[in-house]
């Protein structure tokens, strides 16, 4: 089996896998996934929050808070996760193939100038 065929089976359990990060906290108790705390919740965690991020707190929002909307089923979150993770594998391959050309072009060109 070549390394590639490995390296997209890789992937592809990694994102079917994915929804374990939803699943596994509420299961623990743990509430919040790592690192997606609101500010709320890291004035609970902490007591405090930093000046930075109170003022950036409302940036960024995202697409689909909570993977599938409001009062969505958790086998939605579940999809919607799974379908996340795809589309961050393919924006990361498209993003490294073009910038590989680009790389592979600009070298060419200063190989043919010298």
């Amino acid at each position: 089996m070549s390394t590639n065929r490995r390296l997209w089976i890789g992937l592809l359990i990694l994102s079917v896998l994915s929804p374990l990060g939803l699943l596994l906290p509420a299961c623990l108790g743990a509430g919040s996934a790592w690192g997606e705390w609101s500010a709320e919740e890291i004035r609970g965690l902490v007591g405090y929050v930093p000046v930075r991020m109170e003022r950036l707190g409302g940036l960024w929002h995202a697409p689909l808070p909570g993977y599938g909307g409001p009062g969505a089923s958790p086998l939605a979150q579940n999809l919607w996760y799974v379908v996340s993770a795809l589309v961050g594998i393919g924006l990361v391959v498209g993003l490294s193939l073009l910038l590989g050309r680009w790389l592979a072009r600009n070298e060419q060109s200063t190989d043919v100038d010298n």
